[in-house]
């Protein structure tokens, strides 16, 4: 991701790509390498059912999303999550930002909230920090009133769908707009589900930590409508996993739907590349 020719990010305000004034050469753009980072428990779950326990990974699972963080142009999430404490998707620190700088990547990453609704309130932690530019996608179901909020907090807001939000266009326009090569998503589960079913993931990080919180109503890595039958499951190939302590630091692949598997559904996910596998 490159600053703009003056020096700064691209100016602030609210864009419809539905618009006619929108130019529509965005859609030809390449969505993103995309990375999904999350921490979960031995029962796969990602928080307790009350929601008053969603961290707790170990310092090796912190500094392993920051390391996540250093080799992507942006860092994506959910309203719930961007909600959740004080969580400003930052770069980690100097450490991480010297990190950035060597492989060519802006000092600090893009921040992307996901919301629908549009009901994040412009009081949250991550809109204080303004380290570095902030984009919220959101729905029309947003109002107007919804759309100066969230235009007086943020740095773009933009528009991707009616009632649902179209995540494959978003992340084109993200790609257009702001020049994002590679994002990593930090969930939560309704989000990362709607992500695997537009099949917009290439690769998911998963630590299992040696906790079992129980619960019908605890959240999972992926949560949402989900697969009805087995052919419309993701499908993953294990490229590498790691143990650190007591916490298993896993690597996965989303294979390529077949087009006898896919029927109706959305476009496969991309394959890895030689310089994702690097990093």
């Amino acid at each position: 991701m490159t600053r703009n020719s003056g020096g700064g990010w691209p100016r602030a305000n609210v864009v419809d790509l539905a618009a006619p004034a929108v130019t529509q050469q965005w859609r030809r753009a390449r969505p993103p390498f995309v990375l999904i980072n999350m921490a979960m428990t031995a029962d796969g779950k990602i928080a307790t059912a009350n929601r008053a326990v969603s961290s707790f990974g170990s310092r090796r699972d912190v500094a392993h999303l920051y390391e996540l963080r250093a080799t992507v142009d942006a860092v994506m999430c959910g309203a719930r999550t961007a909600a959740a404490g004080e969580v400003h998707l930052d770069a980690g620190g100097p450490r991480y930002q010297r990190q950035r700088l060597k492989r060519g990547l802006a000092e600090f990453n893009l921040r992307v909230v996901v919301s629908g609704s549009g009901s994040l309130p412009a009081t949250l932690p991550l809109f204080q920090k303004r380290f570095s530019p902030i984009i919220v996608l959101t729905t029309r179901r947003a109002g107007r009133r919804g759309l100066r909020r969230l235009a007086a907090a943020a740095d773009e807001v933009v528009i991707c769908g009616e009632r649902h939000l179209d995540l494959a266009a978003a992340l084109r326009w993200l790609t257009a707009r702001w020049g994002v090569r590679r994002l990593l998503c930090e969930g939560g589960g309704e989000l990362n589900a709607a992500m695997f079913k537009a099949g917009l993931v290439d690769e998911l990080h998963l630590t299992i930590c040696p906790l079992v919180f129980g619960g019908q109503e605890a959240p999972t890595i992926a949560s949402g409508e989900g697969a009805k039958v087995l052919a419309d499951a993701t499908r993953l190939e294990l490229q590498r996993c790691r143990r650190v302590g007591d916490e298993l630091f896993c690597v996965f692949a989303v294979r390529p739907r077949k087009v006898s598997e896919a029927g109706d559904c959305p476009a496969p996910a991309r394959r890895l590349s030689s310089r994702a596998r690097k990093q």
